[in-house]
């Protein structure tokens, strides 16, 4: 290592310039959890009525609306992969500018979209860049701040990602409102004026609800410019006197002093390392293997929680459970400041009760919360009518039509009442599958109507591509177009009444405040803590790789699967996944709390 330069080299700032530097690095790395939190939120409340005005002017079926919940997630297992390389390559602050910049160019992208292909391209560039965030800024956290203070400093990150839910949250209330009261001044107008008028308003609203999303990553595109470098990856290049300058501005000689010194003791163990001649075997020790695995397990359990897909869906998932239209709405904004605020208890308790309780604490309540809410769907999706004969029997020359009336929906053998009903029909044209409900509360009425130009795609590029080697991961359209219509489920009944969906919110309440307290904060010190210095970027990439791969692959499932087996099946999927969870991190983890980086390594090569 390259002799330490003298104070008089590199002045030392004073207090108050320390102060505001650091609070300058928080608030920056603030907006990027800010930007992580709208990218994960705002399709919830955007995704009603995106769904009610795409399926009618695009055909999009039920698993491109789930891929369009996907896509920001298969965007960040994308960035993923090359995420730590770029990171190393250009350094932490240019990466972030980078992920900044790829969220502004996102926001035009989606709000001025024409079908389903500029959507999709719009949310993977949210995703990639949820996804260079999600890696660089716990990253650039953990490398600048000081060990007293890098519990508190990854935990405000997750409350800033909370604060992005709330404001996602907020957006897609306000724009409900505003639909509500479209709804209201419509319900005078003849049928064809009503349906349309409904349509307009739906569709301004996910696309304001977007446009909104513009001034934070203009924010923190901008403010990341003005960060200094992190002072490990300066000293990984050599640029020591720079790595120094880097640690004055938050740190006091001393304390920069004595951090330099621990900074180069470990780049001598690593360059030790490398110079070994048995230079692969470290890789395999155990100080790589096993923080590298643990971490790899606790990301994807928090990803196998659901917690990505029920933030995405809740405000569909409260209107199945009986909360109507902007009162869902509402409740998704209480959902997320509690969020928020269960974040800022976190925030004050990991430095002081540590990691390993408050990962126990939220995946026990985690737990309880997810076999109650599907406990409570499963006695509502019980009492459904199946009608998949009489559907069936309503198939005329391989296409379908019917429509929510009173009439239609009691022939099918829904009990006459006062409360809605909802009618749920899950169909196949060959390999092409789609599930459509209707509910009798909806006041545009519109029909049920399937037809194999609507269910059947054209083949992409893509597929072609895969077929010609004889390998087939998409639905080929040529085994469709001879294929007649199946009925495969079609079930009928009573939507819960309110009381029911605020017992499910209450137990959304459970789920996210025990999430907040434990994985929320947690997962990111355990994937910035637990990686060594010499895997940690590349180790970070792909742990986050796991973790959005497993993110993806629910929301991706996920419509397609609660309309033929209920919400229930994904809330029970989520309880069992999280008791690996609390297994795992009540015998494999180790606390980290007050300890250096270099001391958190030593304790895995022991």
């Amino acid at each position: 290592m390259h002799p330490a330069p003298t104070q008089a080299q590199t002045p030392a700032t004073t207090a108050p310039t320390r102060i505001w530097a650091m609070r300058y690095l928080l608030f920056i790395a603030g907006m990027g959890g800010l930007l992580y939190g709208i990218d994960v939120g705002i399709i919830a409340g955007a995704l009603p009525y995106l769904e009610s005005t795409a399926s009618q002017a695009w055909q999009l079926s039920a698993q491109q609306l789930s891929y369009i919940v996907a896509a920001v997630l298969l965007g960040s297992v994308l960035s993923s992969l090359f995420a730590g390389a770029l990171a190393d390559a250009i350094g932490r602050r240019w990466a972030m500018v980078l992920a900044g910049g790829l969220f502004t160019a996102s926001i035009p992208v989606i709000a001025l979209a024409d079908g389903y292909t500029a959507l999709l391209l719009g949310r993977l560039l949210q995703g990639i860049s949820g996804g260079l965030i999600g890696v660089v800024v716990p990253l650039y956290l953990a490398e600048c701040l000081h060990a007293r203070q890098r519990g508190r400093g990854a935990a405000l990150f997750q409350l800033l990602l909370t604060i992005g839910l709330v404001a996602a949250a907020v957006i897609g209330y306000i724009e409900a409102q505003g639909v509500e009261a479209a709804v209201d001044a419509a319900r005078s107008l003849p049928e064809a004026a009503r349906a349309e008028a409904l349509f307009d308003a739906k569709d301004h609203a996910w696309r304001r609800i977007f446009w909104m999303c513009l001034a934070p990553g203009l924010v923190f595109t901008a403010g990341s410019l003005l960060l200094a470098e992190s002072p490990r990856w300066l000293a990984r290049r050599g640029r020591i006197e720079q790595a120094r300058a880097a640690l004055l501005r938050t740190r006091t000689q001393a304390e920069a002093d004595m951090e330099m010194r621990d900074i180069g003791a470990g780049l001598a163990q690593v360059h030790a390392d490398v110079a070994a001649p048995r230079a692969t075997d470290p890789l395999l020790s155990r100080r790589y293997v096993l923080p590298f695995l643990l971490a790899c397990l606790i990301l994807a359990c928090t990803q196998a929680t659901g917690i990505n897909s029920i933030l995405a869906y809740v405000v569909n998932i409260l209107n199945q459970a009986g909360l109507p239209g902007a009162t869902a709405n509402m409740a998704d904004v209480g959902l997320k400041v509690l969020n928020a605020v269960m974040t800022v208890a976190a925030v004050a308790l990991v430095d002081t009760r540590g990691r390993k309780f408050l990962l126990m604490l939220g995946s026990g309540g985690i737990v309880v919360a997810l076999v109650a809410a599907g406990l409570l769907f499963r006695s509502a999706e019980g009492k459904q009518r199946d009608v998949t004969a009489q559907v069936q029997a309503a198939v005329v020359a391989d296409s379908l039509s019917l429509r929510a009336d009173t009439a239609a929906l009691q022939a099918l053998g829904a009990a006459a009442g006062n409360g809605p009903v909802q009618l749920t029909v899950a169909y196949a044209y060959g390999p092409f599958t789609n599930v459509q409900s209707l509910r009798s509360d909806d006041p545009a009425l519109p029909a049920l109507a399937v037809s194999r130009e609507s269910t059947v795609q054209q083949d992409s590029v893509i597929g072609a591509f895969f077929r010609k080697l004889h390998v087939n991961p998409f639905a080929d359209p040529a085994e469709a177009r001879a294929a007649p219509l199946r009925i495969e489920q079609a079930t009928v009944g009573a939507v819960p009444p309110s009381s029911h969906g605020w017992l499910v919110a209450l137990a959304i309440c459970l789920f996210v405040a025990s999430f907040a307290v434990g994985p929320g904060v947690c997962v990111w010190l355990a994937l910035s803590e637990l990686m060594p210095t010499r895997i940690r970027s590349n180790g970070m990439s792909i742990a986050l790789l796991i973790n959005q791969f497993v993110s993806t692959v629910i929301a991706a499932v996920f419509l397609p699967t609660v309309g033929r087996h209920g919400y229930s099946a994904m809330f029970f999927y989520g309880a069992a996944c999280t008791v690996v969870y609390f297994l795992a991190a009540a015998f494999l983890l180790p606390e980290t709390k007050g300890k250096t980086l270099e001391e958190i390594e030593a304790h895995f090569s022991r």
